[in-house]
């Protein structure tokens, strides 16, 4: 099986695995029982880590203060070794990325998953758009306590640049292609079979 024209450019408005980050943003034991759809968040940011490990692209999380309030649940803990404890609300303080304009890295896409979407995942996204990075936030793979303040955020988010996608979209996006190694992987990971 070939893969079509070597010549066919994509479009710029899509994920590409060379050129993205994953970031799982506090998905942490003390929030979780206060987020209505806390299982659905947990098996999404779990798709988007495991895709993320296949199809190799780099992965970072944090925890918002985990003294008080828990370490990153068991069921995404395991599938990342570096969990970066912090303070203040955004993430992108503790990153560490280059956001300096030497920074040769040419990962400049950025999708952010987790809690909550009204606060540590706004912040985050609007401090990376800040920095330059195109943020792609899977709707499905944020949440709020509160339904409202996710709907808010969601729009915030889009009307300040970054990409309202789903979870879903971003593994196939990540994969390209049927005729990509890991397509059999991504999509078991779709559809749980």
């Amino acid at each position: 099986m070939t893969d079509g024209n070597p010549e066919f450019v994509r479009s710029g408005e899509m994920l590409s695995r060379g050129r993205s980050r994953l970031l799982i943003v506090d998905v942490q034991d003390k929030l979780l029982p206060h987020i209505p759809v806390a299982e659905r968040l947990i098996e999404n940011c779990g798709k988007l880590m495991r895709a993320a490990a296949i199809l190799n692209v780099s992965t970072y999380g944090t925890e918002q203060y985990p003294k008080g309030l828990g370490e990153t649940t068991a069921l995404l803990k395991g599938l990342h070794d570096d969990w970066l404890e912090k303070l203040r609300f955004s993430s992108a303080e503790v990153l560490n990325w280059g956001f300096a304009a030497e920074a040769t890295d040419d990962r400049d896409q950025v999708v952010v998953a987790g809690i909550e979407s009204h606060v540590c995942v706004q912040q985050t996204v609007l401090d990376l758009i800040a920095h330059g990075f195109r943020v792609f936030v899977p709707a499905d793979a944020i949440a709020s306590r509160n339904k409202t303040d996710w709907k808010f955020a969601v729009r915030r988010l889009s009307d300040s640049g970054a990409v309202v996608t789903t979870t879903e979209s971003v593994l196939f996006e990540w994969c390209e292609t049927a005729a990509a190694s890991e397509f059999k992987e991504i999509s078991r990971l779709v559809t749980g079979r």
